[in-house]
């Protein structure tokens, strides 16, 4: 969590209430997804159902940067939690040594070698079906229990000692802090983007949603479960943390100003403990959205999307998982974090695109439903009904606001070195997109064999009630094998 930048850009007014405000459009969101994810249950996903209602040479070149775009914030992401990893391990040390100062090229090795750990543990996890959701099941569960763990922790040491006092009511709900030169009104844009972050991502049920139980109906309710206890936790939580405030300067000029928070709370050694608990679950968190870009990638490999398509998409026989899209991935994540060599502000960057390019991936089929009509939408268990022009036209809005103003940098005259590179990453990846577009993908996206079989598949789906999940990558090694 990036503290700081929600103190500075708005206060607690943006912390808590633009998380009202970001839960609502992302519950508009969520319920579009979940409709169309009803509609057509499969996990080609977004870029799917682009296609599949806008069935023209338009309409593939959408699919296919949407499905680029998706892929991308997987990537992103998984980047910006091995990046929050990073920064956390070398805090610790700072925790005991406050002269301690990390160069940029330590952040960079380190997140590097984490990016690999995480690559490793997908790869070798897979030759057994259980252990990656073992993984994920203990996870959910230890984070459920830091979230108590924590709020107890922060509410009873500062009530306790002597010389730690709650702030006041007023500050926690309604302080105002504007210290980056914006006017307020962009302000109060710009610090949306921690509750956007906090609140992204859950399209991972969708590229998983051909493996849930009755995915007509689980696929839409785990998409707004997630947003909605995802919301109300993070509200309460962000609310403890802003009345166990004691130095706001202090948290603002903070590295991690989370441990800041816990340090001055608790005391070194307490808030050493309970942030090592943090970073255990945290590489359990990252091992989880590697697995899920993995997916992506070795989909959008196999729908030949990227760059040796046919190379990156094959299953080894031995691992049972597609490792050379696993590796690729991990090349591709690693690249990322060379920002770290020459930008300080590289974690806000990192999951500003992240949050950016996600977003941007939910509004083009919901953009695509509105183009060709709600009417050409197949039924599914669950509809909007009269109301889903309404929340559609919402959700757009809400995409394409936010990701205007994410893309703003942390003040009006910024330095080389604090530029949100948010915008460099992402016009990047569109450049190399746009490129293998024109050499190649107009020709092999979505005309290979096994995406053919797949988009087959889907529409056979959007006909049954229910069906026999099919093969997962694991299985299909072992068929081949």
């Amino acid at each position: 969590m990036d503290l700081s930048s929600g103190l500075t850009n708005g206060g607690p007014i943006t912390i808590l209430w633009g998380l009202c405000l970001v839960t609502a459009c992302n519950l508009c969101v969520a319920t579009s997804l979940g409709e169309l994810t009803s509609s057509m249950p499969t996990t080609l996903g977004q870029a799917y159902w682009v296609y599949r209602l806008w069935g023209t040479n338009v309409g593939r070149f959408c699919s296919y940067m949407c499905a680029w775009i998706n892929t991308f914030g997987w990537w992103t992401l998984t980047a910006s939690q091995n990046a929050f990893m990073a920064e956390f391990l070398l805090d610790m040390k700072g925790m005991y040594d406050p002269s301690f100062s990390p160069p940029g090229w330590l952040y960079f090795v380190l997140y590097v070698a984490i990016t690999i750990l995480f690559t490793v543990i997908n790869l070798v996890s897979c030759r057994k079906d259980k252990v990656l959701p073992w993984i994920n099941n203990f996870v959910g569960i230890w984070f459920v229990s830091l979230f108590f763990i924590f709020s107890l922790a922060l509410l009873i040491s500062v009530g306790i000692k002597d010389h730690l006092s709650f702030q006041p009511a007023s500050f926690a709900f309604g302080a105002w802090i504007n210290a980056t030169g914006w006017p307020s009104g962009v302000v109060w844009f710009t610090g949306l983007v921690q509750a956007a972050y906090g609140l992204t991502a859950f399209d991972s049920v969708i590229h998983m949603i051909e493996e849930i139980p009755a995915p007509r109906v689980n696929g839409p309710k785990v998409m707004w479960m997630a947003v909605t206890f995802g919301a109300v936790s993070g509200f309460i939580f962000m609310l403890i943390c802003l009345f166990c405030i004691q130095d706001v300067n202090e948290i603002i000029e903070a590295n991690l100003p989370f441990v800041d928070l816990v340090r001055t709370a608790i005391g070194l050694d307490g808030a050493a403990t309970l942030i090592a608990l943090f970073i255990f679950n945290g590489f359990g968190q990252g091992v989880a959205l590697l697995t899920t870009a993995s997916r992506l990638t070795w989909g959008f490999a196999r729908d030949g999307g990227i760059p040796w398509s046919r190379y990156l998409s094959h299953v080894d026989k031995t691992w049972h998982v597609p490792a050379r899209s696993l590796w690729f991935q991990c090349v591709i994540i690693s690249i990322v974090g060379v920002l770290y060599l020459f930008s300080n502000t590289v974690l806000q960057a990192i999951f500003s695109v992240s949050t950016i390019a996600l977003t941007i991936s939910y509004a083009i089929p919901i953009i695509a439903l509105l183009v060709v009509g709600r009417d050409k939408l197949p039924p599914g268990k669950f509809s909007l009904g009269r109301f889903g022009t309404t929340v559609n036209v919402i959700s757009i809005i809400y995409c394409v606001v936010t990701t205007v103003f994410f893309f703003f940098p942390g003040g009006p005259s910024p330095s080389p070195s604090d530029m949100n590179y948010a915008i460099a990453v992402f016009g990047v990846m569109l450049v190399i997109s746009l490129g293998f577009w024109f050499l190649q993908g107009n020709r092999t996206y979505l005309n290979t064999e096994d995406a053919l079989a797949d988009m087959l598949q889907a529409e056979r789906l959007e006909e049954e009630r229910s069906y026999e999940p099919p093969q997962s990558v694991s299985e299909q090694g072992r068929k081949e094998k």
